[in-house]
């Protein structure tokens, strides 16, 4: 079915909407709507966060209801909570805890291997350790990059 964007004048838009709602419904939107004008910017951020926690819409998309939860479980009844250690973690992040001096070029090599880094930003990256090399891999290529690290010299952790 194609879209077809026809144009309404603005004003008569409004009008048919308010002329059909009730009364009482306008008088109330209008009230709300001058007191979010009222707000101070602070006000109307800590009123965003409110409105989006009430929502159940949260940084990281819409939260699922548990009614939705439950009837996609394949027991039917199974709270979310029992769901959760079932999920498998998938992407890693890698992340280096300390090295051995000695092999420290070594490491700034591999590094520069497996994240396309050039050498000062590589050289850079590893004097800051602890730090998180690269985030997201997967389980196989978090295995090998941490096997070669370690074989060099360096304490490396998946998280």
């Amino acid at each position: 079915m194609p879209f077809i964007n026809h144009r309404i004048p603005s004003g008569s838009l409004l009008r048919s909407f308010f002329c059909t709602a009730a009364e009482t419904r306008s008088q109330k939107l209008e009230r709300i709507a001058d007191e979010l004008l009222d707000l101070t910017k602070l006000e109307r951020y800590d009123y965003s966060i409110l409105l989006r926690h009430k929502l159940g819409v949260h940084r990281y998309g819409p939260v699922g209801s548990a009614s939705a939860l439950s009837a996609t479980s394949p027991a039917g009844g199974a709270s979310a909570g029992a769901q959760k250690p079932a999920a498998e973690k998938t992407a890693f992040d890698i992340k280096l805890e300390k090295f051995d001096a000695a092999a420290k070029i070594k490491i700034i090599k591999e590094v520069r291997t497996f994240t396309d880094l050039g050498l000062k930003e590589a050289k850079d990256l590893v004097e800051k350790a602890p730090v998180v090399l690269k985030k997201g891999v997967t389980k196989e290529e978090a295995g090998a990059i941490v096997d070669k690290l370690k074989e060099i010299g360096a304490t490396v952790v998946l998280e």
